[in-house]
Protein backbone atom coordinates (compact mmCIF):
# COMPACT_ATOMS: atom_id res chain seq x y z
CA UNK A 1 0.00 0.00 0.00
CA UNK A 2 1.20 3.19 -1.21
CA UNK A 3 1.78 5.68 2.12
CA UNK A 4 -0.78 8.30 2.65
CA UNK A 5 -0.21 12.10 1.47
CA UNK A 6 -1.87 14.90 2.39
CA UNK A 7 -1.86 17.50 0.13
CA UNK A 8 0.55 20.68 1.70
CA UNK A 9 1.34 18.14 4.17
CA UNK A 10 5.56 18.54 4.41
CA UNK A 11 7.30 15.40 6.11
CA UNK A 12 10.40 14.40 6.94
CA UNK A 13 10.90 9.83 5.74
CA UNK A 14 13.83 8.77 7.57
CA UNK A 15 14.21 5.17 5.25
CA UNK A 16 16.33 1.79 6.15
CA UNK A 17 18.45 0.92 2.87
CA UNK A 18 19.61 -2.47 2.25
CA UNK A 19 23.44 -3.06 4.44
CA UNK A 20 24.04 -5.87 1.58
CA UNK A 21 21.42 -7.54 -0.35
CA UNK A 22 19.31 -5.22 -2.75
CA UNK A 23 16.28 -8.12 -2.02
CA UNK A 24 15.99 -6.62 1.57
CA UNK A 25 14.62 -3.28 -0.07
CA UNK A 26 11.17 -2.78 0.90
CA UNK A 27 8.35 -2.24 -1.10
CA UNK A 28 7.70 1.36 1.08
CA UNK A 29 11.47 2.04 0.22
CA UNK A 30 11.16 2.03 -3.19
CA UNK A 31 7.78 3.74 -3.75
CA UNK A 32 9.30 6.38 -1.68
CA UNK A 33 12.66 6.54 -3.58
CA UNK A 34 10.66 7.39 -7.02
CA UNK A 35 7.78 9.67 -5.58
CA UNK A 36 9.27 11.95 -2.86
CA UNK A 37 10.13 15.49 -3.60
CA UNK A 38 13.52 15.28 -2.36
CA UNK A 39 16.10 12.36 -1.50
CA UNK A 40 18.61 13.62 0.60
CA UNK A 41 21.66 11.02 0.76
CA UNK A 42 24.22 10.09 2.60
CA UNK A 43 26.35 9.63 -1.37
CA UNK A 44 24.62 10.28 -3.88
CA UNK A 45 26.62 8.17 -5.91
CA UNK A 46 25.91 5.14 -3.52
CA UNK A 47 22.34 6.13 -4.44
CA UNK A 48 22.03 6.01 -8.04
CA UNK A 49 23.98 2.71 -7.76
CA UNK A 50 20.94 1.36 -5.40
CA UNK A 51 18.15 3.31 -7.30
CA UNK A 52 20.21 1.15 -10.48
CA UNK A 53 20.21 -1.68 -9.23
CA UNK A 54 16.53 -1.81 -7.78
CA UNK A 55 15.16 -0.76 -11.06
CA UNK A 56 14.05 2.89 -10.22
CA UNK A 57 13.40 5.76 -11.07
CA UNK A 58 14.24 9.13 -9.25
CA UNK A 59 11.92 12.22 -10.16
CA UNK A 60 12.45 14.46 -7.25
CA UNK A 61 15.57 15.81 -6.46
CA UNK A 62 18.59 14.57 -5.14
CA UNK A 63 20.62 16.32 -1.79
CA UNK A 64 23.92 15.31 -0.46
CA UNK A 65 23.25 14.95 3.54
CA UNK A 66 26.48 13.90 4.92
CA UNK A 67 28.43 14.59 8.19
CA UNK A 68 30.20 17.71 6.91
CA UNK A 69 27.07 19.72 6.00
CA UNK A 70 24.25 18.25 7.73
CA UNK A 71 24.11 21.31 10.02
CA UNK A 72 23.64 23.59 7.38
CA UNK A 73 21.85 21.12 5.22
CA UNK A 74 19.25 20.24 8.33
CA UNK A 75 18.00 24.24 7.92
CA UNK A 76 17.48 23.91 4.01
CA UNK A 77 15.93 20.65 4.09
CA UNK A 78 13.12 22.05 7.16
CA UNK A 79 12.48 24.85 5.37
CA UNK A 80 11.37 22.14 1.88
CA UNK A 81 9.17 20.64 4.22
CA UNK A 82 7.83 23.37 5.56
CA UNK A 83 6.81 24.31 2.08
CA UNK A 84 5.07 20.80 1.73
CA UNK A 85 7.74 18.63 0.45
CA UNK A 86 8.33 14.95 1.40
CA UNK A 87 12.24 14.57 2.09
CA UNK A 88 13.18 11.07 1.95
CA UNK A 89 16.82 10.78 4.03
CA UNK A 90 18.69 7.54 3.36
CA UNK A 91 22.37 6.78 4.36
CA UNK A 92 24.74 4.64 2.60
CA UNK A 93 23.37 1.24 4.18
CA UNK A 94 20.63 0.78 7.52
CA UNK A 95 18.44 3.06 9.41
CA UNK A 96 19.76 7.35 8.89
CA UNK A 97 20.44 8.78 12.20
CA UNK A 98 21.86 5.34 14.12
CA UNK A 99 25.84 6.72 13.53
CA UNK A 100 24.68 8.09 10.02
CA UNK A 101 23.13 11.84 9.30
CA UNK A 102 19.52 12.35 10.23
CA UNK A 103 19.60 13.19 13.79
CA UNK A 104 20.03 16.77 13.59
CA UNK A 105 16.66 16.65 11.16
CA UNK A 106 15.14 15.06 13.01
CA UNK A 107 15.43 17.09 16.09
CA UNK A 108 14.97 20.52 14.27
CA UNK A 109 11.80 18.87 12.67
CA UNK A 110 10.82 17.82 16.37
CA UNK A 111 10.96 21.46 17.41
CA UNK A 112 9.61 22.94 14.40
CA UNK A 113 6.10 20.65 14.93
CA UNK A 114 7.35 18.90 11.48
CA UNK A 115 5.82 15.75 10.67
CA UNK A 116 9.03 12.69 11.37
CA UNK A 117 8.17 8.95 10.32
CA UNK A 118 10.08 6.24 9.38
CA UNK A 119 10.62 3.32 6.39
CA UNK A 120 11.49 0.22 9.13
CA UNK A 121 14.03 -1.72 7.45
CA UNK A 122 17.43 -3.08 7.29
CA UNK A 123 20.01 -2.83 10.63
CA UNK A 124 23.53 -3.91 10.70
CA UNK A 125 23.35 -3.55 14.68
CA UNK A 126 20.46 -5.64 15.16
CA UNK A 127 21.41 -8.11 12.97
CA UNK A 128 25.25 -8.55 14.48
CA UNK A 129 22.90 -8.66 17.63
CA UNK A 130 20.94 -11.39 16.52
CA UNK A 131 23.54 -13.49 14.50
CA UNK A 132 25.91 -13.18 17.78
CA UNK A 133 24.91 -15.99 20.31
CA UNK A 134 25.30 -13.79 22.96
CA UNK A 135 22.17 -12.30 25.17
CA UNK A 136 19.88 -9.73 23.31
CA UNK A 137 17.34 -9.37 25.84
CA UNK A 138 19.65 -6.29 27.14
CA UNK A 139 22.21 -3.98 24.75
CA UNK A 140 24.11 -1.09 24.29
CA UNK A 141 25.25 0.42 20.86
CA UNK A 142 28.24 1.96 21.04
CA UNK A 143 29.48 3.06 17.46
CA UNK A 144 32.68 3.60 16.55
CA UNK A 145 35.56 3.87 18.79
CA UNK A 146 37.71 6.89 19.36
CA UNK A 147 40.91 6.09 17.25
CA UNK A 148 43.13 7.66 19.38
CA UNK A 149 44.59 4.79 21.61
CA UNK A 150 44.40 6.80 25.10
CA UNK A 151 41.29 8.09 24.40
CA UNK A 152 39.70 4.35 23.21
CA UNK A 153 40.94 2.79 25.97
CA UNK A 154 39.24 5.74 28.67
CA UNK A 155 35.64 4.89 26.77
CA UNK A 156 36.55 1.44 27.08
CA UNK A 157 37.23 1.69 30.75
CA UNK A 158 33.76 3.57 31.37
CA UNK A 159 32.25 0.45 29.75
CA UNK A 160 33.99 -2.38 31.78
CA UNK A 161 31.51 -2.75 34.32
CA UNK A 162 28.78 -2.49 31.74
CA UNK A 163 26.27 -5.80 32.46
CA UNK A 164 24.69 -5.02 28.85
CA UNK A 165 25.72 -6.56 25.27
CA UNK A 166 27.54 -4.48 23.51
CA UNK A 167 27.70 -3.43 19.67
CA UNK A 168 30.35 -1.80 18.22
CA UNK A 169 31.46 -0.35 14.35
CA UNK A 170 34.93 -0.67 13.38
CA UNK A 171 36.79 -0.05 10.02
CA UNK A 172 38.64 -3.52 8.94
CA UNK A 173 42.35 -2.12 8.89
CA UNK A 174 41.39 -0.84 12.24
CA UNK A 175 40.12 -4.08 13.66
CA UNK A 176 42.86 -5.82 14.99
CA UNK A 177 44.04 -2.88 16.78
CA UNK A 178 40.70 -2.38 18.58
CA UNK A 179 40.10 -6.30 19.45
CA UNK A 180 43.66 -5.55 21.34
CA UNK A 181 42.07 -2.59 22.88
CA UNK A 182 38.80 -4.77 23.76
CA UNK A 183 41.08 -8.22 25.78
CA UNK A 184 42.84 -5.79 27.31
CA UNK A 185 40.03 -3.80 29.14
CA UNK A 186 37.85 -6.41 29.40
CA UNK A 187 39.80 -9.79 29.39
CA UNK A 188 40.95 -11.96 26.92
CA UNK A 189 37.81 -14.72 27.98
CA UNK A 190 35.24 -12.44 27.15
CA UNK A 191 32.73 -13.89 24.76
CA UNK A 192 32.68 -11.95 21.81
CA UNK A 193 31.31 -11.98 17.92
CA UNK A 194 33.13 -10.15 15.16
CA UNK A 195 30.12 -10.22 12.36
CA UNK A 196 31.28 -8.89 8.52
CA UNK A 197 29.72 -8.67 5.21
CA UNK A 198 26.69 -9.04 7.35
CA UNK A 199 24.06 -10.28 4.18
CA UNK A 200 26.29 -10.36 1.30
CA UNK A 201 27.72 -12.94 -0.26
CA UNK A 202 30.46 -13.25 2.28
CA UNK A 203 29.44 -12.99 5.33
CA UNK A 204 30.79 -14.15 7.76
CA UNK A 205 30.24 -14.66 11.87
CA UNK A 206 33.62 -15.07 13.94
CA UNK A 207 32.84 -16.11 17.89
CA UNK A 208 34.80 -16.70 20.77
CA UNK A 209 36.94 -14.62 23.61
CA UNK A 210 38.29 -11.67 22.91
CA UNK A 211 41.80 -13.17 22.85
CA UNK A 212 41.04 -15.57 20.38
CA UNK A 213 39.45 -12.79 17.92
CA UNK A 214 42.66 -10.81 18.68
CA UNK A 215 44.81 -14.06 16.75
CA UNK A 216 42.24 -14.25 14.19
CA UNK A 217 42.36 -10.97 12.98
CA UNK A 218 46.23 -10.75 12.97
CA UNK A 219 46.51 -13.61 10.88
CA UNK A 220 45.30 -12.27 7.76
CA UNK A 221 43.55 -9.12 5.93
CA UNK A 222 39.98 -8.70 7.04
CA UNK A 223 37.89 -7.15 4.79
CA UNK A 224 33.99 -5.87 4.55
CA UNK A 225 31.59 -3.85 6.51
CA UNK A 226 32.65 -4.74 10.33
CA UNK A 227 30.15 -5.08 13.84
CA UNK A 228 31.44 -6.44 16.91
CA UNK A 229 29.26 -7.89 19.70
CA UNK A 230 30.70 -8.06 23.08
CA UNK A 231 29.37 -9.82 25.75
CA UNK A 232 28.69 -7.55 28.95
CA UNK A 233 30.37 -7.87 32.25
CA UNK A 234 29.44 -10.98 34.57
CA UNK A 235 27.95 -10.26 38.26
CA UNK A 236 30.00 -8.83 40.10
CA UNK A 237 31.85 -11.09 43.08
CA UNK A 238 29.84 -10.88 46.57
CA UNK A 239 31.78 -8.76 48.83
CA UNK A 240 33.70 -10.58 51.72
CA UNK A 241 34.28 -9.12 55.26
CA UNK A 242 37.74 -10.27 54.84
CA UNK A 243 38.14 -7.69 52.37
CA UNK A 244 37.76 -4.61 53.75
CA UNK A 245 39.52 -5.22 57.37
CA UNK A 246 42.36 -2.73 55.85
CA UNK A 247 39.99 -0.16 55.09
CA UNK A 248 38.62 -0.81 59.10
CA UNK A 249 42.31 -0.37 60.33
CA UNK A 250 42.75 2.80 58.37
CA UNK A 251 40.10 4.70 60.41
CA UNK A 252 40.98 3.47 63.73
CA UNK A 253 44.90 4.18 62.92
CA UNK A 254 43.11 7.46 62.46
CA UNK A 255 41.94 7.79 65.64
CA UNK A 256 38.49 6.50 65.12
CA UNK A 257 36.96 3.72 67.35
CA UNK A 258 37.35 0.06 66.33
CA UNK A 259 33.34 0.06 66.48
CA UNK A 260 32.31 3.14 64.79
CA UNK A 261 35.16 2.60 62.05
CA UNK A 262 33.45 -0.94 61.25
CA UNK A 263 30.15 0.78 61.22
CA UNK A 264 31.51 3.63 58.59
CA UNK A 265 32.63 0.61 56.82
CA UNK A 266 30.09 -1.99 56.99
CA UNK A 267 26.91 0.65 55.92
CA UNK A 268 29.29 1.69 52.87
CA UNK A 269 29.71 -1.95 51.83
CA UNK A 270 26.42 -3.36 52.51
CA UNK A 271 28.20 -5.58 54.81
CA UNK A 272 27.07 -7.18 58.36
CA UNK A 273 28.63 -5.10 61.32
CA UNK A 274 28.52 -8.45 63.46
CA UNK A 275 30.69 -10.20 60.65
CA UNK A 276 33.24 -7.24 59.75
CA UNK A 277 33.96 -7.07 63.50
CA UNK A 278 34.94 -10.28 63.68
CA UNK A 279 36.77 -10.39 60.77
CA UNK A 280 38.98 -7.84 62.13
CA UNK A 281 39.23 -9.85 65.22
CA UNK A 282 40.53 -12.49 63.77
CA UNK A 283 43.01 -10.70 61.62
CA UNK A 284 44.37 -9.13 64.74
CA UNK A 285 44.44 -12.43 66.36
Amino acid sequence: MADRVVQGEGRVVLAATPIGNLGDASPRLCELLESADVVAAEDTRRLHRLVQGLGLTITGRVISYHEHNERERAEELLELVQEGQTILVVSDAGMPAVSDPGFRLVSAAVDAGVLVTAVPGPSAVLTALALSGLPTDRFTFEGFLPRKAGERLSSLRDLSAERRTMVFFEAPHRLATMLAALSEVFGANRPAAVCRELTKTYEEVIRGGLGELVAWAESGEVRGEIAVVVGGAGEPEASRPEDHVDAVSALTAGGMRLKEAVAVVAETQGLSKRELYQAVLSARS
